[in-house]
């Protein structure tokens, strides 16, 4: 891939596609960790340069992972992290930390896990509703100021939450779960980070593997975190059958895959409402990253577009099982 990098914000410059590295661990399944780094390789080959991890996935193995491939291709990675979540997905969060203490315990944790001297974006993973958000970006500034990182960015924070923040410090860009079935960060967080010039990164952009059509919500594995998830319980996801339908036709009409559509539509939106998107699709498989950049040259026409925002407005069922753990459930 040749198309040119994106400037998310605060002059931070991407591929534009990203590449989410929890599906790496064992979030949806086992994983084999030489297969893992096979596929972290191919991303980076195939120019998928922005790499996306954090320091809760897999209890840090994820990190480390990461570090791996960073030893020998650090300058051809912009490099994502993030800090917050004590705990991990399989076994469950114990707390959310943003005071300025665990701020600077955290960052140098990272860095030695990844091997590495600076991250290039490091996320407040989930806001600490009992420390104002203020304090952990002072926190999160200083360690610009100590070269640890490069840029600022936030994950599934208010639209003023984020406005709160970008007056303490240039935020380069907002993550939170965002595609054909999950459009709640439309209403105000998007717009915000538009008039900021802030640039959005979503996560989930292929809703969990469900919008791709090969998922089977019933026979999800008994430690697959998609079962902790509203929105995947049978009844709702029977019914969310129709948004994938839509996409499956429109993928018909174009001779693309259904993922494909799904992160155009994602790429589309970006486009409407004014802000850099950069979506991060994780996957396992290397065949997967080369038919998700075919998104990248995927043009949705106005009448596909329609079709595809009718669907999600029948969708069912929230996209996590507890509301204030997203941004959803604070505005």
């Amino acid at each position: 891939m040749t198309a040119p990098l994106v400037h998310l914000g605060d002059g931070l410059m991407v591929s534009p596609l990203g590449f989410g590295g929890m599906a790496l661990t064992p979030v949806y399944g086992d994983v084999d960790p030489e297969e893992a780094l096979e596929t972290l390789h191919h991303a980076v080959d195939a120019g998928v340069s922005f790499i996306d991890t954090a320091d809760i996935y897999g209890g840090g193995s994820n990190e480390e992972l990461v570090g791996r491939l960073l030893k020998d291709r650090r300058d051809e990675v912009q490099l994502a992290t993030k800090f917050s979540l004590v705990g991990t997905p399989t076994a469950g969060y114990t707390d959310i930390r943003g005071d300025a203490a665990y701020v600077r315990q955290a960052v140098d944790a990272s860095l030695r896990r990844l091997g590495t001297d600076v991250i290039d974006l490091y996320y407040m993973h989930r806001r600490d509703l009992r420390v104002p958000i203020v304090e952990t970006v002072e926190a999160m500034a200083g360690l610009v100021q100590q070269g640890k990182i490069k840029h600022l960015g936030l994950s599934e924070v208010t639209a003023q939450e984020l406005a709160e923040a970008h007056a303490v410090h240039p935020i380069a860009a907002v993550q939170s779960e965002w595609s054909i079935w999950s459009r709640d960060v439309e209403r105000n967080v998007v717009p915000a980070a538009a008039g900021l010039g802030v640039g959005f990164v979503p996560y989930s952009p292929l809703g969990r593997g469900f919008l791709t059509g090969t998922v089977d919500a019933s026979s999800l594995g008994a430690q697959d975190f998609r079962r902790r998830i509203p929105r995947f319980a049978e009844d709702a996801a029977d019914a969310n059958q129709g948004v994938v339908a839509a996409i499956a036709v429109v993928a018909a009409e174009l001779a693309a895959t259904p993922a494909q559509v799904a992160l155009a539509w994602l790429l589309a939106q970006g486009r409407r409402m004014g802000l850099p998107v950069v979506p991060i699709p994780g996957t396992r498989k290397t065949h997967r990253i080369d038919e998700n950049l075919g998104a990248l040259s995927l043009d949705l026409t106005p009448a596909q577009l329609s079709t595809l925002d009718q669907a999600a407005d029948a969708v069912v069922g929230s996209r996590s099982a507890d509301p204030n753990w997203v941004s959803e459930g604070r505005e």
